[in-house]
């Protein structure tokens, strides 16, 4: 039987493999633990295993493991990557360490009013819908421009990067042409002055075409935690 330390041993093992076949520095690229529907137990399991970074699509539950794990709070880093809603801003600005899905200048500000001034600034990506799908979210490439510009400028907000949920695709090559073009993107906007490090994209099945396009935090969950118990049986 896999345990968890077997399968967060394949997942750095594979991680490893691409960063070296792209020839990047060790320690350039990150793993950021998918725990949406796993327990608070889970995530301890998978500290004490020795991950560190988690990442909550639904804002409730993350605040709920949050709070569970109150006396790992200074040696865990909180990432929301799923979608934020204008009234869910305050309670994510005042618990998380980042949020990867910023795509509208509105729902930055009001995260950067809300963050609270004792924290370090919020770290945020602006998600970039790199495939142009109807159904996800994400600023469109042609107004990502824009927007980074007046997101960079808020005060209690670090931006870091850019996000992206690329369309599933068969064959390396083409689960690299999505990452590569928001790598790209990335380029672009650091051309044009702003000081970003961050690529967060790449997941279990397409960990490697990200990494050879250059993403620094790759967000895996069922590679670390098996496949996601079913809607009835989610905490």
């Amino acid at each position: 039987m896999t345990t968890l330390d077997d399968s967060i041993q394949v997942v750095h093992q594979r991680l490893e493999a691409a960063r070296i076949r792209a020839e990047r520095a060790q320690g350039s690229v990150r793993l950021l633990a998918v725990s949406k529907t796993r327990t608070s137990d889970e995530v301890r399991a998978a500290h004490a295993a020795g991950l560190r970074a988690f990442g909550e699509n639904y804002v409730q539950e993350g605040l709920d493991k949050i709070a569970a794990l109150a006396d790992l709070r200074t040696d865990l880093e909180w990432h929301l990557i799923g979608p934020l809603q204008s009234n869910k801003t305050r309670v994510v600005a005042e618990a998380f360490d980042w949020v990867h899905s910023v795509d509208r200048l509105r729902t930055a500000e009001r995260l950067s009013a809300q963050r609270p001034p004792d924290l370090p600034p919020l770290q945020v990506c602006l998600q970039v819908n790199i495939s142009g799908e109807d159904s996800k979210s994400g600023v469109p490439p042609a107004e990502l421009p824009a927007l980074a510009r007046a997101v960079a400028a808020l005060p209690r907000l670090r931006l870091r990067g850019l996000m992206a949920i690329p369309a599933p695709a068969e064959g390396l090559e083409a689960q690299r042409r999505p990452h590569r073009a928001l790598r790209e993107l990335l380029e672009r906007l650091r051309a044009d002055g702003l000081a970003l490090d961050t690529l967060s994209m790449g997941m279990s099945d397409d960990l490697e075409a990200a990494v050879l396009e250059g993403a620094t935090l790759v967000r895996i969950g069922t590679a670390i935690f098996g496949s996601r118990p079913s809607a009835a049986t989610r905490p």
